[in-house]
Parts: C-alpha cells; sequence; structure tokens
C-alpha cells in the first residue's frame, strides 16, 4: 500500500508547519512533491484550489486532499505510517 503513496505538500517560504511536514514524510520514506507559493502557483491559484480560508501546507496524497498538517500526520496515524 504505502509504496504506491504520492504526497504532494502546497508550501511558502517561511512556514514552519510546511517545515514539520516535509520532516515527517522524510521520516516515512514516502514519495513526495513540493509546490511552492510564487514559485509554482500564486495565492490566486490555491484560493480557487484549496479555499478562501486554507493555510498552509495543504497535502494531498494521489490527488486526494488531506488538508494542513495536523489532517496529515492524522491520516498517517490512521494508516499506521507513523
Amino acid at each position: 500500500l504505502r509504496g504506491n503513496m504520492n504526497f504532494t505538500v502546497y508550501s511558502k517560504d517561511g512556514c514552519p508547519h510546511c517545515e514539520k511536514i516535509k520532516q515527517i514524510l522524510d521520516l516515512t520514506k514516502l514519495t513526495y512533491v513540493v509546490y511552492n507559493l510564487d514559485e509554482h502557483f500564486d495565492r490566486e491559484g490555491f484560493i480557487s484550489e484549496f479555499g478562501e480560508n486554507s493555510t498552509f501546507p495543504q497535502v494531498s496524497v494521489d490527488g486526494k486532499k488531506l488538508g494542513g498538517c495536523v489532517d496529515t500526520i492524522e491520516y498517517l496515524k490512521e494508516n499506521k505510517i507513523v
């Protein structure tokens, strides 16, 4: 199961929660791609994708939106990855 999981992290510079989730994904040895605000997307694109009140990071796995840092950690725990 976990070998096929591909995570996407929508991140921004200077975001401690973004750094935390990247460290956790590094520890789990899961595959992930990081897209950075103002480099890969703009704020308008972020809002249209995730909604007006969304915070950073936003994480998805295999195209399914997980949410932010807390939601992602919860998902990893539920699936016995951490």
